[in-house]
């Protein structure tokens, strides 16, 4: 199984936060899954990239050149593949991904998690996608995704597209109970 995750290159996060993404690193190396991220060396996405390497595990980063010429990818990833653009990036990121799941993160993560979601709602993107709510940082998002259920810019249908889980060790079992999203998703991404 392959994984994207989506996180933040911030070091200054409060340390609940590492500690979630290094037990969702343990979680994966024991599950043999390999994961795709952003390629870089500092916070969550530094941290993640820490974990899975020193647990023995798999993972490959993808990262935009002009990033990489300012030192940002991490220097002990086995695999890194660099882009021109942030869209190449994004694009690689979900090549062959079997989920997603997002670490809380800045507007970068909340761009990529929202495009992913589009293109879920689309059909273009069919796999889950888990949305790691550590303290409860994206009940923001959640409330205004669900607003946009009912002020009627989305279909109910649309609430499965994604979980929100609280616990790192959520995340394995919800990816593997949620069902494939249809791959005709289009016929109802609009409300009428």
């Amino acid at each position: 199984m392959i994984i994207c995750v989506y996180s933040a290159s911030s070091a200054s996060v409060a340390p609940i936060y590492f500690d979630a993404t290094e037990r969702l690193a343990k979680e994966f190396v024991k599950a043999k899954v390999s994961v795709v991220y952003g390629g870089g060396a500092i916070g969550l996405m530094g941290c993640l990239a820490d974990a899975v390497i020193a647990e023995g595990g798999t993972i490959r980063g993808v990262i935009p050149r002009f990033m990489d010429e300012v030192e940002w990818t991490h220097p002990r990833l086995k695999e890194v593949v660099l882009v021109d653009t942030m869209h190449q990036r994004k694009t690689k990121l979900l090549e062959n991904a079997d989920a997603i799941v997002a670490l809380p993160g800045g507007t970068g993560t909340l761009e990529e998690l929202l495009e992913a979601i589009t293109l879920k709602r689309l059909g273009l993107f069919t796999k889950p996608i888990v949305i790691l709510n550590t303290t409860s940082y994206y009940d923001p998002l959640r409330t205004m995704l669900e607003r946009c259920v009912t002020e009627k810019f989305m279909n109910a249908k649309h609430l499965a597209m994604w979980s929100f889980v609280d616990e790192p060790e959520d995340v394995l079992p919800t990816i593997r109970r949620t069902p494939e999203w249809d791959k005709n998703a289009i016929s109802f991404a609009v409300v009428k």
